[in-house]
């Protein structure tokens, strides 16, 4: 994710088997208390009313939770070495169906509120999407999309299960291996984690996060991925939803599939809005007079990659697969993305550079031997998946999905189709085919959704407003091109932050102007 936009992609898997998430290294993190350090001396807090909760999640026993406290501290090494934030560890469940049984230590970090006591809210718990994304790197990257918040809350945010800090997934040949060599290696050294990794898991850590945290209701920000999760905390906890943003909301009413078919949709719509764009403004256009002609000549390109990728730099090598990946990350970035994809691919085209079009994204690009290996992401964003979906179809049908996928996109569908492959072998069962997000009494609930978005399709938030319930969802239109809105579009942040500082929802059927208007 840049700095500019916050949600980046929720991705279909690269491939097949290894090439799935090929190359990823997890990263070597011991438990969450190896990067806690107590305060160093001589660092002064600002005085400040604490605040408690009465309303403890149901069915714990009471050390994780009126006898547990978050111990916060100076955050002194990596992931996050900067001034200015506190880390902590909060101990909760494996598995909530035996809440007496083995822990877990999930990483939080929090930058505490700016504003004067008596103004603050309480706090606002992020997520930034994937699944896969770390919070506890991610919220030093992304704070000043979110700085003008502080002066009403503390922003928090944390590892979820599987990532990062939070009892990391490993996939690799051995223990110690940070590599990935396929499901069976997850199942040998994760084993015991896998089943307990999905996102009504996670959800549940946010509703004891709260409680910990002290606020009676949980106030959350939540993109791309995040929307799903937050949606899912909504129905397992309505009485204590407090004032929750789904930006860029995912579709709760489509399978894993389904979800494949949309996205390579929306994101060839992306491209050819791009390559209209591109023929009538941009001279000597890369994808010539318009978008038939930019598909033709982007499978010409995608053959010659296939044939030989080329050079990206830091020893990456650039494939057909990674050409697809790296245009929907420029696509993601809205029209601000699209000068810079039409200088990238002059370059890949003319002088088979490959290093303009990598650069900035999702770490893509064949690595060697020598390469800096990718973060531990892509193993955490298949293990939640797999967690998530109950999809477990044969190879008959799964040839059929992928024809599927490859027939809805001449540019993207090649790439997008290996993606419904992604679980086929995984060795435990998926929760559900589609989330449950109905939270009939909840408080109203902010969906966020954006015309144009190339990587959750505008459908999904219509759809997620409506699955929340009558008088819960609440629809905030954004015509905008990119993944994500938010701080993005003006209108859009103004709506956002006043429901975030006062509860105040906007009218239905509000629709903020934008790049696409």
């Amino acid at each position: 994710m840049s700095d500019a936009h916050p949600i980046r992609s929720r991705r279909p898997g690269l491939s097949v088997g290894a090439r799935i998430i090929a190359g990823v290294v997890l990263a070597a993190i011991g438990a969450a208390g190896a990067w806690l350090q107590h305060d160093a001396p001589g660092r002064s807090a600002q005085p400040r009313t604490e605040f408690t909760a009465n309303n403890p999640p149901a069915g714990l026993p009471t050390a994780l939770t009126t006898g547990q406290r978050l111990h916060w501290s100076r955050c002194t090494s990596p992931p996050t070495t900067r001034t200015g934030y506190d880390c902590a560890a909060m101990k909760a469940p494996l598995d909530y169906e035996k809440p007496d049984g083995r822990t877990i230590d999930v990483a939080l970090i929090r930058r505490k509120a700016t504003g004067p006591n008596a103004r603050r809210i309480g706090s606002l718990v992020l997520n930034f999407g994937g699944p896969g994304v770390s919070g506890v790197s991610g919220l030093p990257e992304r704070l000043n999309q979110y700085e003008p918040l502080l002066d009403r809350y503390d922003l928090v945010t944390f590892d979820p299960r599987g990532v990062g800090a939070t009892i990391p997934v490993r996939c690799g040949k051995t223990a110690d291996d940070t590599g990935y060599d396929g499901a069976d290696a997850c199942a040998k050294h994760s084993g015991a984690l896998l089943p307990h990794i999905g996102t009504s898991h996670t959800a549940r850590d946010l509703d004891l996060m709260r409680y910990l945290l002290g606020d009676e209701r949980l106030h959350y920000f939540g993109v791309s991925y995040g929307t799903a999760l937050g949606a899912v905390y909504a129905h397992l906890y309505p009485s204590h939803v407090g004032r929750l943003v789904l930006e860029a909301s995912v579709d709760p009413t489509e399978d894993l599939d389904e979800e494949q078919v949309s996205q390579v949709k929306a994101v060839q719509a992306a491209f050819d809005r791009f390559a209209a764009h591109c023929a009538a403004r941009i001279r000597h256009c890369p994808t010539g007079d318009g978008p038939e002609e930019a598909a033709r000549r982007m499978a010409r390109l995608a053959d010659r990659l296939e044939k030989k990728p080329a050079p990206a730099g830091g020893g990456r090598n650039l494939d057909a697969d990674d050409l697809a990946y790296a245009v929907s990350d420029h696509l993601d970035l809205g029209t601000d993305g699209w000068s810079p994809l039409a200088r990238a691919l002059t370059a890949l085209i003319d002088h088979n550079d490959g290093r303009q079009l990598s650069k900035g994204t999702d770490g893509i690009g064949s690595t060697d031997g020598a390469a800096t290996p990718r973060d531990s992401s892509h193993v955490a964003r298949t293990a939640i998946t797999c967690a998530d979906s109950s999809l477990r179809p044969g190879f008959e049908r799964l040839d059929r999905d992928a024809a599927r996928v490859k027939a809805a996109s001449p540019v993207f569908g090649a790439a997008w189709s290996t993606g419904v492959y992604l679980c086929y072998d995984w060795p435990f069962d998926g929760e559900r085919a589609t989330p449950q997000v109905n939270a009939d009494g909840a408080a109203p609930v902010l969906v966020v959704g954006g015309t144009g978005d190339p990587t959750t399709p505008y459908p999904g938030a219509r759809h997620m407003a409506r699955a929340l319930g009558d008088g819960v969802g609440v629809l905030l239109t954004a015509e905008e091109e990119g993944h994500g809105t938010y701080p993005q579009n003006r209108c859009v942040t103004k709506t956002v932050d006043q429901y975030l500082r006062t509860g105040r929802t906007p009218a239905p059927g509000t629709v903020c102007r934008g790049s696409m208007s």
